[in-house]
C-alpha cells in the first residue's frame, strides 16, 4: 500500500493545472490511482438520467479527482504551499511543515 503525506481533511492548494492557486479540503484519497478529491476543485458536469429519486434528471456539477502531484499541503502559519517532514514529539510521529517547522 502506498503511503502519502496528504490525508483526508487536510487543507491543500493546487500547484498545477487549470485550477492552479485554488485552496480546498481533501474529501477522499484514492491510493491505488495516486489521486485526491478536493472540495470545489476540478469541477465537472455529469448528466443524470431521470430516475425515481430524481424524476427530472438534468446536469449535476461535482468534483473530479486530481493527481496528488498537483496539490501541496498549505502551511498553517503562512497559508502558502509547503513540503512535509516528520518529527517525533512526545513519543508520537507528527507531520511538520518544512517552511515554518509547525505541526500540521
Amino acid at each position: 500500500m502506498k503511503k502519502f503525506k496528504i490525508k483526508t481533511g487536510d487543507e491543500v492548494i493546487v500547484i498545477a493545472g487549470k485550477d492552479k492557486g485554488l485552496k480546498g479540503r481533501v474529501l477522499k484519497v484514492f491510493r491505488s490511482k495516486d489521486r485526491v478529491l478536493v472540495e470545489h476543485v476540478n469541477m465537472i458536469k455529469k448528466h443524470i438520467k431521470p430516475s425515481t429519486e430524481n424524476p427530472q434528471g438534468g446536469i449535476e456539477e461535482k468534483e473530479a479527482p486530481i493527481h496528488i502531484s498537483n496539490v501541496a499541503l498549505v502551511d498553517p502559519k503562512t497559508g502558502k504551499p509547503t513540503r512535509v517532514g516528520y518529527e517525533i514529539k512526545d513519543g508520537k510521529k507528527v507531520r511538520v511543515s518544512k517552511k515554518s517547522k509547525e505541526v500540521i
